[in-house]
């Protein structure tokens, strides 16, 4: 169902009942996706729902705490003091990363951001040029910071992600590295060729998106740079990976929680391709 809507752009499921509720930014983008869903199936009940953006805060910001992915932990700003007191599995103090709950995805408590999140530990970033794809609150992106990268790009196509996003780089003290531009994946090969190539990719999407963007993904790793791409679940992963088959040949780490999978993948250099 969600590779069905994803021209909707939806935002967030949750489990409701015995049903799906899913977010998007606007009434329009929701009507479009009840459209498409019930000519595909016409016994399918969509009912639509407004839900207050501040409600949604409040509710969240009672309830969210600090979260560990490795040495990295993100934790809202009032939980400052309670993630610098968490360890790391080394039994170092960890880095912590503030995350201010809101319409951004990447408050750590998604099993996607957490195998991001693991994966990007794996590889050395010391001085890297790093691209986030889709940085929604920017996490991933301030974790690429703080694990050494030189100069990060953080790109979006939402507007308010990317609000959302500044307000964690200004909470965090990371502007002189990361830079937030509204450039979605779709916007044309030109405006993506301008950001350059990188030494990493970090794409967080859903199955659907991976899969059709595959090409202008690896067009931004510059070999022998890598791509950690997640936000789709194990039954998604072959149709994922046959995606970026004809650049890889050979995929890298894997990581799998609550049915969620990452991959990194490393482009070979033209010596050790076969």
């Amino acid at each position: 169902m969600l590779a069905e809507i994803d021209d909707q752009r939806p935002t967030a499921w949750e489990m409701h009942g015995d049903a799906v509720r899913i977010f998007f930014v606007s009434a329009d983008a929701r009507q479009g996706a009840a459209s498409h869903l019930t000519s595909l199936d016409a016994g399918l009940t969509c009912t639509p729902v407004d839900v207050s953006d501040e409600a949604w805060a409040e509710r969240s910001q009672i309830s969210l705490g600090p979260v560990q992915a490795g040495r990295i932990v993100v934790t809202p700003p009032w939980r400052r003091d309670d993630a610098a007191r968490m360890v790391t599995p080394a039994g170092d103090p960890p880095v912590v990363l503030l995350i201010q709950p809101s319409m951004g995805f990447g408050t750590g408590h998604h099993a996607t951001t957490r195998l991001c999140l693991n994966l990007m530990q794996r590889r050395r970033l010391a001085g890297a040029r790093v691209l986030d794809v889709g940085t929604g609150s920017g996490v991933l992106a301030l974790a690429a910071r703080q694990l050494g990268a030189h100069e990060v790009e953080a790109i979006d196509h939402d507007a308010d992600a990317l609000h959302s996003a500044a307000e964690n780089l200004a909470l965090n003290g990371a502007g002189d590295v990361v830079r937030l531009r509204l450039v979605g994946l779709d916007a044309g090969a030109n405006a993506l060729a301008a950001l350059g190539r990188f030494d990493l990719v970090v794409a967080n999407l859903t199955g659907a998106a991976l899969q059709r963007f595959a090409a202008a993904l690896v067009a931004r790793v510059a070999p022998p740079g890598a791509l950690i791409v997640s936000g789709f679940e194990a039954d998604e992963e072959p149709g994922v990976r046959q995606s970026f088959e004809p650049a890889f040949g050979v995929f890298g780490d894997r990581l799998e929680e609550a049915g969620w999978v990452a991959l990194a993948l490393t482009i070979p250099t033209p010596s050790t391709a076969r």
